[in-house]
């Protein structure tokens, strides 16, 4: 079947091949592009050299979906949130495959033909080449899979299957042995199940005792930061000036986008029907593909400016430009009832037009041209001069986080950071609102911070750590009340203590996830209070109110299906645990950072350096 079906000739849907081809990247290993060879290797895995083609093109085809799916161009940090992604996906593949051949797993042409016959990709199953009335039809990809449109993808095929198959047949093998007893179900129901409700003391050490009695010394606070000192390690910083070129709408570009709707509401009087000139010209997509309907709104929904007018207009009319803060409205009310009004809307938004744009571009251009991608940091100051433009500083950035000036998320800027060498300049960000250019000042380095630059971070951490001993004697002293006969609630006001009733809830999903409290929760008598209790978080007293024991008859009613579920979580589990040590115990050697560094003015200046 295998040699038919690849006997077969033809051509398929773009869309379908795109989502083939990424799901044989995925899910086959070519080792002729991983092994050997003089070609630039990005990196080593179990020993196995990953060729810097293979990756690249793996990497290219999951932008290409990635940006099919968005429907707009990647910014810097999504194509590096790729890059990682197909790292890791290549990791955990690898690693598989080895696996596979330790254990001798392979796949069968019969077997392969078989899947694919019956089980259809799950990426395929929307494609319109596959629907009868809007349902998938397992007939028309038996079809397509006997028909000349569909030989040249088999071989994408058949790598999915085979790689779906083996990890399947992987899977069998590690959770073959998952079994559960009828006691460990019942355990499974009862933790589901069985509910308490209870009253609950805390003393919390940062809040039960107040600063202003705890004194920490310089000694005490650069001991802690010397036992502690990768607790407050700080991730490599860049520092960065930038300037702007803002992109606001002025009042020539509020005027033009009256007259356009001027003329569009001209061209309605003159009987052009409201809904197809909204359908064509409306900038609110979302109402524009019904004609501009707006459907039913009451007051207090919409812009103010607009809602004024709706409310006002007289049913059928067409309102003159109505400026909201999303820009020119024409409106026509179709009916109102008591506060309620439909409507339909064409929105023209105020933009940057004409003269004013072309300014806007060639001070742009001119910035460009004067300082973008500079390896020399004075064209960065020498261009604001030349320009009039302020010189400000970006909020420090850490390492794999993203640019930010003021409150503004600036894109790209965040991974060109860390490439960049000090001195140089970015290239121009373009954005809705301005232009960015930003240049590196400097960077620091991974490290922990001297103690004179932490210390107050040192001395409260300190300061915390001794409240312990003052929480200690509160707890001491709540207990002493209780053993002297007041009530936990007494105790607890007495004291001062937060205390608060919390159910009921069940073993699975507490009020507070603290091991100790819930198991004073399920394994104390009712009306009985545990002895103090202490987490990580702090002090706890339980007292169990009431506890609603689960249904055993329900229980042995459903003991089958539940025993099912269960077997099936618990090799969801052990699949889970596998995979991950899997991939943790793989021995990585990634040199993606080498050889992705550099920038473009770095790439060029090494280029006419090469040349000269």
């Amino acid at each position: 079947m295998m040699q038919a079906f690849r006997s077969i000739a033809g051509k398929f849907a773009a869309a379908v091949f795109a989502i083939l081809m990424l799901v044989f990247l995925w899910t086959s290993v070519d080792w002729s592009q991983v092994t050997g060879g003089s070609r630039t290797v990005v990196g080593e895995i179990n020993g196995v050299k990953v060729q810097l083609s293979m990756y690249n093109q793996t990497v290219q085809s999951a932008l290409e979906d990635r940006q099919r799916t968005t429907g707009r161009s990647l910014t810097a940090e999504e194509v590096e949130e790729v890059r990682d992604q197909v790292w890791r996906q290549l990791v955990a593949q690898f690693s598989l495959e080895q696996e596979y051949a330790k254990r001798g797993i392979v796949t069968r042409p019969d077997e392969i033909a078989l899947a694919m016959q019956e089980s259809p990709p799950q990426q395929l199953l929307t494609q319109p080449e596959f629907l009868t009335d809007g349902r998938f039809d397992i007939t028309k990809w038996q079809r397509w899979l006997t028909s000349s449109a569909g030989a040249q993808y088999i071989p994408y095929l058949e790598a999915q299957y085979s790689g779906e198959i083996k990890r399947g047949k992987l899977l069998r093998v590690v959770t073959g042995d998952v079994y559960v007893s009828d006691a460990g179900l019942w355990q499974a129901w009862r933790d589901a199940n069985e509910k308490a409700t209870v009253e609950v003391t805390a003393v919390i050490p940062r809040n039960a005792v107040p600063d202003s009695a705890v004194a920490v010394s310089e000694q005490e606070a650069r001991a802690y930061y010397d036992a502690h000192r990768d607790d407050f390690k700080r991730p490599a910083t860049a520092y960065m000036s930038y300037v702007s070129l803002p992109r606001f709408p002025n009042a020539g570009d509020s005027a033009a986008a009256r007259e356009r709707a001027q003329a569009l509401r001209q061209e309605i009087l003159d009987g052009a029907p409201f809904s197809e000139v909204a359908t064509r010209e409306s900038a609110d997509s979302a109402s524009a593909a019904n004609g501009g309907d707006l459907g039913e709104f009451g007051r207090g929904s919409m812009d103010p400016e607009f809602e004024k007018a709706a409310y006002r207009l007289p049913i059928g009319a067409v309102s003159e430009p109505v400026l909201s803060a999303f820009g020119y409205h024409l409106i026509k009310v179709e009916r109102r009832s008591g506060d309620k009004v439909s409507a339909r809307h064409i929105l023209i938004p105020v933009e940057i037009t004409g003269a004013h744009r072309d300014l806007l571009d060639a001070r742009a251009d001119s910035l460009e041209a004067l300082a973008a991608e500079q390896l020399d940091p004075a064209a960065f100051d020498s261009a604001a001069s030349r320009l009039n433009l302020r010189i400000g500083t970006a909020n420090p950035l850490q390492k794999g986080s993203r640019a930010q000036v003021g409150l503004q998320v600036i894109p790209d800027a965040g991974v060109w950071a860390f490439q960049a060498q000090v001195g140089e300049t970015s290239r121009i960000t373009e954005l809705s609102y301005a232009f960015f250019l930003f240049r590196l000042d400097s960077l620091t380095p991974e490290q922990v911070p001297p103690f004179e630059q932490v210390r107050r971070a040192a001395e409260t951490e300190a300061r915390d750590q001794k409240k312990w001993d003052g929480a200690r004697a509160i707890g001491t002293d709540l207990m002493k009340r209780i053993g002297e006969g007041s009530s936990l609630t007494q105790a607890a006001t007495a004291l001062k203590l937060p205390h608060n009733e919390m159910g009921p809830f069940t073993r699975i999903n507490p009020a507070i996830p603290e091991a100790r409290v819930i198991g004073a929760a399920f394994g104390l008598p009712v009306g009985k209070t545990s002895a103090l209790l202490e987490s990580e978080q702090g002090l706890y007293v339980v007292r169990v109110i009431k506890r609603e024991p689960a249904d055993s008859a329900a229980f042995l009613k459903q003991i089958d299906d539940f025993r099912v579920r269960q077997i099936n979580l618990s090799r969801q589990g052990r699949v889970r645990n596998y995979l991950q040590d899997l991939e943790k115990s793989a021995r990585i050697e990634d040199n993606r950072q080498r050889i992705f560094r550099r920038t473009e003015a770095q790439a060029e200046a090494q280029a006419a350096k090469q040349k000269s």
